[in-house]
């Protein structure tokens, strides 16, 4: 099973931060920002940080087209906020998918870098990874203190916040199954951490 990494850098150094992608022995950095620059961690702007990455032999890419979190087009919409099961079915991310898979099968070990320190509560992990993992990949959530959680992990923890009492149920209770629970969790916090079109925008993309 292959690994594919998550990273958050807000918590991090540019030092510290370079020293993981060596440790965790990453090869190729995804930024997936919408917006690959940032007025409060400079270190992390698009331009900054390729140049420093090329210099320790990891290459950057940003796939905001690809794996953006502010997807501006309107099917993707319809509850009002950016609905990842049905961007992850979209033509632009899949192409994504395709092109981090040939970099496997190249022997590319790939990190989707966003900024938040939860991967929990960002896109990285809720849409882009949980879609590897789906895919069979071993998803390796590396965290502030340098260690990593895995996938499995991640959706313990999001069943102990929606359904802390999942296991006093008991046959006699019409209820969901595991699986069902886990798509649910995943579903809850898109609905809490998925970009929302202000009106304004949605009248000059219509």
């Amino acid at each position: 099973m292959k690994d594919v990494f998550t990273i958050g850098y807000s918590c991090f150094k540019i030092e510290e931060f370079v020293n993981l992608l060596k440790k965790y022995k990453i090869t190729s950095l995804i930024d997936v920002r919408s917006n690959p620059n940032s007025k409060f961690y400079e270190d992390y702007n698009q331009s900054n940080l390729s140049k420093l990455l090329k210099l320790h032999g990891i290459i950057y890419r940003n796939y905001k087209r690809e794996f953006g979190a502010r997807q501006e087009n309107l099917k993707y919409h319809k509850n009002g906020y950016l609905d990842f099961n049905e961007y992850t079915k979209s033509d632009d991310f899949l192409e994504g998918v395709r092109k981090i898979e040939a970099g496997i099968r190249m022997n590319y070990s790939f990190a989707f870098m966003c900024a938040e320190k939860d991967p929990s509560t960002c896109h990285r992990n809720i849409m882009v990874a949980r879609e590897f993992y789906k895919l069979g990949y071993n998803v390796k959530n590396i965290l502030y203190d340098g260690s990593y959680e895995t996938q499995e992990s991640i959706e313990r923890r999001l069943l102990d916040q929606y359904f802390p009492n999942r296991d006093q149920l008991t046959i006699f209770d019409e209820t969901l199954s595991l699986e069902e629970m886990i798509d649910k969790c995943y579903e809850y916090r898109n609905k809490e951490i998925g970009y929302e079109i202000d009106q304004e925008t949605r009248m000059n993309i219509s």
